[in-house]
């Protein structure tokens, strides 16, 4: 069951993105007409079994009829577990018992619950919408509880954070990192390294992130502006990203050397 240029563009494709899914998102809640509702005991029965009526699955509350899917969700397939349930919290965790298969997420992080609405989005775009089940994420009317209202919050904040933590990584790509327990660590820089493709090479630093137990290396820009300053302004020292009060220089590495060594 598998789940589905340069800096400028790079933070503009991860903008958009973010907009589409969180519009996508938002529709995903909205009433359609004549959906059905059901019931926890009314879905159970469609487990795809000879004589059920269907087989069916349900993610956040939302039931998706899985039957052109069959190999994955019939009885004795490998996914058969979801079937004829709402077993979000299992899409994330693999705990397959069932005390892991419920629709519990309420304890998930962000990064999980980003894991949830690529989910929700694999079955609304490969599998037919068949209706809610009344209960944690959907009332008896059909419309979204404040459960649902707060697990699209947090897909919305980690798609925010995600977009962030992109802005980052344009600005301080990870370096490329090699460790050898003969000769220790090695870092160095690239235009390609940390997968973030770019015209400036730069030299490898330690960044320090509030709250991390510790550094890692990141390649820094040495010539123009800081990033947080327009490409114009007359008053910096032309040393890019170096004077970042969160970098570290390597000890025993030459400042501006693309390569260092780290001995045991």
């Amino acid at each position: 069951m598998p789940l589905p240029g340069g800096r400028g563009l790079l933070l503009g494709l991860a903008a958009a993105a973010a907009a589409v899914m969180a519009a996508r998102l938002m529709g995903w809640w909205s009433p359609r007409a004549g959906f059905r509702l059901f019931i926890p005991e009314e879905l159970a029965r469609y487990r795809g079994g000879p004589g059920d009526p269907g087989l069916y699955l349900a993610l956040l509350g939302r039931v998706y009829d899985v039957s052109s899917g069959r190999r994955h969700y019939e009885p004795g397939a490998h996914y058969s577990c979801f079937a004829g349930r709402d077993a979000s919290r299992a899409f994330v965790t693999g705990d397959y018992s069932e005390a892991g298969l419920v629709d519990d997420v309420s304890d998930l992080s962000f990064s999980e619950m980003l894991t949830l609405q690529n989910w929700l989005s694999f079955y609304e775009n490969n599998y037919e919408f068949a209706g809610r089940v009344i209960g944690r994420f959907y009332g008896e009317d059909g419309l979204p509880t404040p459960e649902l209202t707060q697990v699209e919050a947090m897909i919305t904040k980690g798609l925010e954070a995600n977009k962030q933590e992109l802005k980052e990584k344009q600005k301080f790509p990870p370096c490329n990192a090699e460790w050898s327990a003969a000769r220790g660590g090695r870092f160095w820089c690239s235009q390609t390294s940390g997968g973030v493709s770019r015209d400036w090479t730069g030299v490898p630093r330690k960044l320090y992130k509030p709250g991390a137990k510790e550094p890692h290396c990141v390649c820094v820009r040495t010539t123009g502006p800081p990033s947080d300053q327009a490409p114009d302004n007359p008053t910096h020292r032309n040393h890019g990203d170096l004077d970042h009060p969160s970098l570290e220089e390597y000890a025993g590495c030459p400042p501006l050397a693309m390569t260092c060594s780290v001995p045991l």
